[in-house]
């Protein structure tokens, strides 16, 4: 029997998290499973030589150590899932790298913030199988090899690809629970990731416009409705394409937002920030005037606003 063979591409806070998780459940001696990690720099080395070590409040410190950790995607033997955790900003390129390794049986994880990921990869990739997913974990490199995690036990929300609809993962499911990865397989998950979309692209669009936290949006009223008139568009835009999601989802957003440190910052607040020349902006304010313009939906809160961090 051949083994059930994952690689995790992208392997900081969300990648390290689950993959440190993998790694370490599933040793290069398991008879079953193989992990591989595709990362670079510094972090790559540390992995090669120590592994990766998580630290985290749901289980102290763990260490993983993968079957192979390169820079190369072609190093990889054939892959059944390829788990895709980079910046969005990265996604286009890591598709264009995968070329020939997808087959039609290939399995493809993209758990990142945008609400149009499954489409974006699927236009790039034509043949495989896509997994709509979110994931909702707070992790970060804390320095090369060790990430860092806060909160909650992180949890991946995924389900049927629409083109490959009978398809079922129970394979993954078997990898996941030996793993203790929290997950929820849903027949549809669009409306899951648009539900966090609609929170966490107008939270980081505002917070990134004006540099301040989420307790501080909260606390001021031209901010907070700044933020408010954002999650009215993507919703409006959701009704448009038909996806449900729960009644007051914006008040409902707020109270989440309510629930976070006050100090709480964005990962659009930071890239934006550190001038760092990429960011997910066009993932949120651009994935929203785009699908705005198609489906006849205004967006000037949105526009507003993506005009004005495009000039920073």
């Amino acid at each position: 029997m051949s083994k059930f063979n994952i690689a995790v591409i992208g392997v900081g806070g969300v990648g390290g998290y689950f993959g440190g998780k993998l790694a370490h459940a599933f040793s290069p001696s398991d008879s079953r499973t193989n992990i591989f990690f595709v990362a670079r720099g510094n972090h790559l080395e540390e992995i090669k030589k120590n592994g990766i070590i998580v630290k985290s409040p749901e289980f102290g410190s763990l260490t993983g150590r993968p079957a192979l950790a390169t820079e190369r995607i072609d190093d990889l033997p054939p892959i059944d899932v390829f788990l895709i955790c980079v910046k969005g900003y990265d996604l286009k390129g890591v598709a264009t790298s995968l070329g020939n390794r997808i087959r039609d049986d290939s399995m493809i994880m993209t758990p990142l913030n945008g609400a149009d990921i499954r489409e974006r990869l699927r236009g790039e990739i034509k043949i495989g199988i896509i997994f709509p997913a979110c994931v909702y974990v707070t992790c970060h490199i804390e320095e090369p090899g060790v990430v860092a995690h806060a909160g909650k036990p992180g949890k991946i929300i995924f389900g049927r690809d629409p083109d490959h609809p009978n398809t079922i993962p129970h394979e993954l499911f078997r990898v996941f629970e030996e793993s203790s990865i929290d997950y929820k397989w849903q027949d549809d998950a669009h409306p899951a990731i648009w539900e966090k979309y609609l929170f966490i692209a107008s939270f980081g669009l505002v917070s990134a416009r004006h540099d301040r936290t989420l307790g501080e949006i909260l606390e001021d009223p031209s901010l907070r409705k700044e933020t408010v008139e954002i999650m009215n568009e993507i919703y409006s835009i959701a009704l448009r394409k038909n996806i449900k999601l729960p009644d007051g989802i914006v008040d409902l957003s707020l109270r989440k937002a309510a629930a976070f440190p006050n100090n709480t910052q964005t990962s659009l607040q930071r890239d934006i920030r550190q001038k760092k020349g990429k960011s997910e902006l066009d993932l949120f304010g651009g994935t929203i005037i785009d699908l705005g313009e198609k489906l006849g939906v205004r967006t000037p809160a949105t526009k507003k606003i993506y005009k004005e961090l495009e000039g920073i």
